[in-house]
Parts: structure tokens; C-alpha cells; sequence
């Protein structure tokens, strides 16, 4: 049974200005390094087991507005689907304070033994969670 309070979570950053591109603004893949970071603890959590999880695809980065110097950023990762060793999280990239993300993506993980082979991590999605989180799992299936 998945314990449903790790099917989210959420980190903090503050963007510095080693986190710049030549424009003044965050640089996109600083952003991808955060994104994938904090899937990855989404999913490890998930697991139990960090040593057994690596990111085998990582989607559709869009920036809808630009992320300067000083901005505290917020990323909410939400577990999206599950498959046999898959699974795939969805990132909302939040301003301190907003109510709409500024940066979404999507990325999958999946779980490998020691000799880096997938193997079925034995999860399953609660039906009540992908109907309340139907959003993000249509949207992750379709690659939107």
C-alpha cells in the first residue's frame, strides 16, 4: 500500500546569481538540474530505497514567465503514473507567494537493482488519487 503523504512534495530554492544565463534570468538548465533533483526525491521517497532510482526521461520544460536573481522558487512534484518500474512525476515550478506555476515539466524514473536492471517496484496509484489528480495524469500520458 502506498502511503499517500509521499505522493507529493515540495523544495525551496533561492536563485543566486551563479544560477543565471547572459540574460539576467534563471538559467534553463540549472532549472532541469532542480527539477530532476527534486523528482528524484519525490520518487526515492516513494521507494524507500534512493540507491535503487534513476531518471530515464525527462519532458517538456516550458518557462511561461522568466526567474531572476533573489526569487525564492518553489517546486511541487506530484507522483503521475505508475508503471511495472516506472514511475513519472510532475513538476510545478511556483514564485513565492503565486498560485500559478511559472515553470512546468514532467520526468520518469525508474527503479534498477544492483547491476543496473529494472525491476517491478510494486506500486499502484489509489484510484482516489488519479481522480483528483486527473489534471496531471492525462496531461503526462498525452506528453502535454
Amino acid at each position: 500500500m502506498i502511503d499517500e503523504s509521499k505522493l507529493e512534495s515540495r523544495v525551496l530554492h533561492l536563485v543566486r546569481p551563479e544560477d543565471l544565463n547572459h540574460h539576467g534570468t534563471l538559467f534553463a538548465g540549472q532549472m532541469a538540474k532542480w527539477c530532476i533533483e527534486a523528482g528524484l526525491m519525490a520518487v526515492a521517497r516513494l521507494i524507500g530505497k534512493p540507491e535503487d532510482v534513476v531518471c530515464v526521461k525527462f519532458d517538456r520544460m516550458i518557462f511561461k514567465k522568466p526567474v531572476r536573481n533573489g526569487e525564492l522558487i518553489e517546486i511541487k512534484t506530484r507522483i503521475s503514473q505508475v508503471g511495472v518500474s516506472s514511475i513519472t512525476v510532475f513538476n510545478e515550478v511556483f514564485r513565492a507567494g503565486d498560485e500559478v506555476p511559472i515553470i512546468t515539466n514532467s520526468a520518469t524514473y525508474v527503479t534498477v537493482d544492483e547491476h543496473n536492471k529494472p525491476y517491478p517496484h510494486g506500486l499502484k496509484l489509489p484510484p482516489h488519487y488519479v481522480e483528483k489528480n486527473r489534471d496531471i495524469c492525462v496531461q503526462v500520458s498525452k506528453g502535454d
